[in-house]
């Protein structure tokens, strides 16, 4: 993120034959999922593992087991097409006479959305409620509330939330079938932008009740706003109206106003309807002061993980006072009045708003805020 460096590339991935950018994650292919695991070898799951081998997020998951007692941490994880590339490679090992799949295929441990949250319990040794979340591009947001509820309802003490997606061959080709995708690494809110790049990620994150003491670096969830406006299947509403909403309600659940917001992270996918849509609803509520930007031009639209992902990269902002840029973006759209930055801004940030809204009018906004 200092750096301005992005990970987006022309795809190459798998047997994809397509004139677009990728985030591919490295290394993925080369994991190897522990032998009692095995069963839920997928891309997916592999994806899922590294993402919790990062940062001794393990290692903190078993404290706060050793604190909670196993049954009382739940697991919350959002995705929309969870270990689909399994079938995808299955099919092109049916049986040839009989049309069966392979043996060694198991829809339920890999292909099924439940299958990351399966895995990630299992990994971490956790008994308690296990939730996923698929709910397009807001997937890996709505987690966070989901928990949160369960918490709030005495039923859990603590959970781990997050968000997985791997790219496959469904989302590139349907996205690029629905006119969305774009030849070049995506631009958002520029004024040529036109379509997204797809990217894969695994993002989680372990909520716990605000302690008595808490060092400076903390991270607090402060505000979540859900709305669902159903406008259409595809297309947002194009004033914004489900995002605004969203927006509204988390600011609510916070007692903050819009001026108490330092950084606003943009769905911003790069589509001109998606980033005008966005425009509306955050100028109505913010005018056209709040920094914000983009931060899929670095990483591609990582659907169901975006909520998490951008969740991740709202906390670094908050801990080292970082505004990220929104990369290759070369020429603002002046349709789309808002304070968009094109270069990284170092200051204190004490709030920060993330917006992730999905097919079908699915919304979800976010805020946190810094302990210290």
């Amino acid at each position: 993120m200092r750096g301005q460096r992005g990970g987006l590339v022309p795809c190459a991935f798998d047997t994809v034959d397509l004139p677009t950018f990728v985030g591919e994650v490295a290394g993925v292919d080369a994991v190897v999922l522990p032998a009692a695991l095995a069963a839920f070898d997928c891309r997916n799951n592999r994806l899922a593992l590294l993402g919790l081998m990062q940062d001794g997020f393990a290692e903190a998951v078993a404290a706060a087991s050793q604190k909670y007692g196993t049954q009382r941490i739940g697991i919350f994880i959002g995705t929309s097409t969870s270990g689909i590339l399994q079938t995808e490679l299955a099919y092109r090992r049916l049986d040839p006479s009989t049309g069966a799949f392979p043996p060694d295929f198991s829809y339920r441990t890999t292909h099924n959305s439940f299958s990351v949250a399966d895995f990630t319990r299992s990994f971490l040794a956790l008994a308690g409620p296990a939730v996923v979340v698929s709910s397009a591009c807001s997937s890996s947001a709505k987690v966070f509330a989901s928990a949160r509820r369960m918490m709030a309802a005495g039923l859990i003490d603590a959970a781990v939330v997050g968000g997985v997606d791997s790219l496959c061959l469904t989302t590139l080709y349907g996205f690029n079938s629905l006119g969305l995708t774009s030849t070049r690494a995506c631009r958002p809110f520029d004024v040529e932008r036109d379509g997204i790049s797809i990217g894969e990620a695994a993002a989680f994150a372990l909520l716990e009740p605000v302690p008595e003491h808490l060092n400076n670096d903390a991270v607090l969830l402060l505000g979540i706003g859900e709305s669902s406006d159903a406008h259409h299947m595809s297309s947002p509403h194009p004033e914004g109206l489900g995002a605004r909403m969203a927006m509204q309600d988390a600011l609510a659940t916070a007692g903050l106003s819009a001026a108490d917001i330092d950084y606003i992270n943009l769905h911003g996918t790069a589509t001109p309807s998606n980033d005008a849509a966005e425009t509306r609803a955050v100028a109505a509520l913010f005018g056209s002061s709040t920094p914000c930007s983009s931060t899929k031009g670095a990483t591609g639209h990582t659907l169901g993980a975006a909520g998490g992902l951008e969740a991740v990269i709202c906390a670094l902002a908050l801990q080292h006072g970082l505004l990220p840029a929104g990369l290759n973006t070369g020429q603002l759209d002046p349709a789309l009045p808002l304070n968009y930055l094109l270069h990284n801004r170092e200051q204190a940030v004490r709030r920060v708003l993330s917006n992730s809204f999905g097919f079908g009018g699915t919304n979800c906004s976010l805020i946190f805020g810094r302990a210290g």
